[in-house]
């Protein structure tokens, strides 16, 4: 299908509002920006984000007359709803946050940023195209859910409400998982200080009488391929393979007892009445504790148990004990920890264990003999305390996640192969389009030719080129954004919920079904309309790719962060899978011969945006690029402009999908624009990172450090050229940073090259 050439017919409309009039020479601008015929339709409104101003450029956009509105006013990360609904393509120049609230009023420094923002804008109209569709066929609307436990089980009904036809996959012959042997659960509803009924029954009772929901027994998910909207998934059982389409995944897998060896010292399985938390469970559940008198519960300090610990078995400790007194007031009940976690509503919970006589001791247990006597070092005491007498000892273990078959402890192998998918720059080998460490191909090469799982494989046996398996952070846990999508994996349409993301309480993880299907049940719709989701939810741009001079490199298909592209095993050539991409343009950046483009963004069009934004710069004063990632930075400098911090005229800003997205074809651009300095504002990168899109901000630490030496060559300082990492709320820090290197800026000298 041939596309329409696309006819721009652009128009600029000024604000004045919010004192931009006060501030600004508004006739000036006009001026500077229909000279050069840069735009002839322009229009000037004291608003024009409401009433009369925002009907006009509706009706400008109606008649066919505009397609392309260019509004200088406030920053693009307001009144996104009302600009949304004009029709046609809008773009912002901001005038409001980063030039009037930043700068001294009717100044010739706050005029010519103001004007090179509004030459930014046009020229980012002019290299821009209306985003299409990338195919007009629907999707899948039924949901997989990968797990039968309690996270599996209230994902599934809560998906049903919505209306979606649901499949649950379950490994073994019934569903409940662990939680479904509890005899009591921690509180979740107050006063928050009883041991509560568990409900696990009654959700497997409203799951199997749901007529939207099918329950797979004794299956696993042995071949996963496609994305959003287009998982086609090999479920296998005894009774042989079946293929379906799934519209996305929820990954439910839950968890698995953690036990180190810091823990088997106090005797687990070697001692006489010493048993584990999830031991203690099934006795508490069979009634087997007529004899016990005298009870210690043992929370460990070591570090490891931590991770896979989070205050969940702290809270268990409590919730045994006070069943344990409640069932005999005559119980002795002890709780030695080194450090008790009970954050929370769970403050409550603890309290009442006090108040119900459970004795609560802070100290290391030292050892425990063959007649249970143990041996605590109190903290309080300052002495080692036997303590005899003791009918049974309960050891705290943890949770580790099932986010993967491989068992990172037991297999020397499994820690590192994962952790290597964390890293932005890790070589990646593959088989067939697995992802293996070398030693390993020979194994996942005849896997792949028998279309079997090597023992301790992957859940969902992914066939991306990245890998079979969903990332996994260095301790096993799912990989996500634990600050604004703590659901979302690195494989779009994937969601983790439950103990596979974190340690949690069967009530969290309750909540957190809910919320990873909330996101599954968007995905979804999304992909049915070829939109993105996070954080570009709705945007119909994908990468397109100039074959024509691509060199078959694959930096594009190793550095994306989301396995959206893979190769073509014919001719290696890049090929895209758009309901995977989440449009960050890591690709965009990564690609040497700048190939790789969207409609609404792409490395010709931000390099104009460049050259603009110094197009009348006087040879005496100087010029510093800021490229703000749109997620974190870019807040940033508006929250300093709303806090008025004043901030350097000299910078112009253009904010970027994710610096991930930044190509060295824009640094040299500048350099050779007359820029005298460049500055790259990204999110916090490595294993805690804060980064929207994972690794945009690691791999453009990376390729930056490779400017120096470019600079050098030209008998240019390397300091010219800076990555910082921003958080959202750093409005403070960030205009700190920028001023200093301005000022760092001045003290080096203008560019060499201004003015050639």
């Amino acid at each position: 299908m041939s596309e329409e050439v696309f006819e721009h017919k652009p128009a600029a409309y000024l604000c004045g509002g919010c004192g931009i009039k006060d501030a600004l020479d508004m006739d000036a601008l006009e001026t500077a920006i229909t000279g050069g015929m840069m735009v002839s339709n322009v229009k000037q409104s004291d608003a024009f984000c409401s009433g009369k101003g925002l009907e006009t450029i509706k009706s400008d956009m109606k008649s066919g007359d505009v397609n392309q509105a260019i509004v200088a006013g406030c920053s693009p990360r307001v009144m996104v709803q009302e600009f949304n609904e004009v029709g046609g393509q809008v773009f912002r120049a901001n005038m409001r946050e980063q030039v009037i609230w930043q700068q001294p009023a009717n100044n010739e420094d706050t005029q010519a940023l103001a004007t090179d923002n509004m030459r930014m804008a046009i020229t980012q109209a002019r290299k821009s195209e209306p985003p299409q569709a990338h195919w007009d066929g629907a999707t899948s609307l039924k949901l997989l859910v990968v797990g039968g436990g309690i996270t599996g089980l209230t994902a599934a009904r809560e998906a049903s409400k919505t209306g979606a036809q649901v499949v649950i996959v379950e490994k073994t012959d019934k569903l409940g998982g662990w939680a479904g042997k509890w005899s009591k659960f921690i509180p979740e509803n107050a006063p928050y200080r009883e041991p509560e009924d568990n409900p696990v029954p009654a959700l497997i009772a409203e799951v199997e009488n749901d007529d939207n929901i099918t329950v797979l027994f004794d299956t696993i998910v042995d071949r996963t391929e496609g994305g959003p909207g287009e998982f086609s998934c090999r479920l296998k059982n005894g009774s042989g393979t079946n293929w379906d389409i799934y519209g996305a995944v929820v990954l439910a897998t839950g968890w698995r007892p953690y036990t180190s060896e810091d823990q088997k010292k106090f005797g687990i399985g070697e001692t006489d009445g010493v048993v584990t938390d999830i031991e203690m469970e099934e006795k508490l559940s069979s009634g087997d504790l007529k004899d016990v008198k005298n009870i210690i519960f043992i929370i460990p300090g070591d570090s490891d148990r931590m991770v896979y610990s989070s205050g969940v078995s702290d809270k268990v400790a409590i919730k045994q004990a006070l069943q344990m007194t409640q069932a005999d007031p005559d119980v002795m009940a002890y709780i030695i920890h080194e450090d008790f976690r009970s954050h929370g509503l769970a403050e409550e919970f603890y309290r009442h264990a006090q108040e119900k006589g459970v004795i609560f001791q802070r100290g290391e247990v030292k050892s425990i003999s063959s007649d249970r006597t143990v041996t605590v070092d109190d903290e309080l005491l300052g002495l080692e305390i036997p303590m005899s007498g003791i009918d049974l000892v309960v050891v705290s273990t943890g949770m580790v996640p099932n986010s993967t078959n491989i068992d990172l402890e037991a297999t020397e192998r499994g820690a590192d192969q994962l952790k290597s998918d964390i890293n932005p720059v890790a070589p990646i080998f593959t088989v067939n389009g697995t992802q293996v460490d070398e030693d390993l191909a020979e194994t996942a090469a005849d896997a792949e030719a028998e279309e079997t799982i090597p023992e301790g494989g992957p859940l969902l046996n992914l066939q991306y080129r990245q890998g079979p398996h969903v990332p996994v952070l260095a301790n096993g846990f799912a990989d996500s954004h634990y600050i604004c999508f703590p659901y979302e994996t690195r494989r779009s349409g994937i969601y983790t919920a439950g103990p596979v993301r974190r340690a949690m309480t069967a009530s969290e993880a309750i909540n957190d079904a809910q919320g990873a299907v909330l996101k599954a049940i968007q995905a979804m719709r999304q992909a049915n309309e070829a939109k993105a989701v996070h954080p570009r939810a709705g945007d119909l741009s994908f990468p397109e790719f100039g074959l024509d001079i691509c060199t078959k490199c694959r930096r594009c298909t190793v550095e994306c962060p989301f396995g959206a592209i893979d190769e073509d095993p014919e001719t290696d050539y890049p090929v895209v899978n758009p309901t995977r991409c989440r449009r960050c343009g890591t690709c965009m950046g990564a690609c040497p011969v700048s190939t790789i483009s969207f409609k609404n963004y792409n490395p010709a069009q931000v390099s104009d945006m460049v050259a603009a934004g110094t197009e009348e710069c006087p040879p005496d004063k100087p010029r510093i690029l800021v490229l703000a990632c749109e997620n974190d930075a870019y807040p940033a400098m508006d929250m300093a402009g709303i806090n008025r911090l004043e901030a350097s005229p000299y910078m112009r800003v253009i904010p970027v999908r994710c610096l991930g997205s930044v190509t060295l074809l824009w640094v040299k651009t500048a350099l050779e624009k007359g820029y005298d300095g460049i500055m790259l504002l990204g999110c916090k990168s490595g294993d805690d990172y804060q980064c929207h899109f994972v690794k945009g901000s690691g791999i453009a630490q990376e390729r930056m450090s490779k400017v120096g030496d470019t600079l050098r060559s030209m008998m240019m300082e390397e300091e010219r050229v800076q990555v910082n990492e921003i958080a959202i709320a750093d409005s403070e820090r960030v205009t700190q940073i920028l001023n200093n290197f301005g000022k760092q800026i001045e003290d080096i000298g203008l560019n060499p090259f201004k003015g050639f």
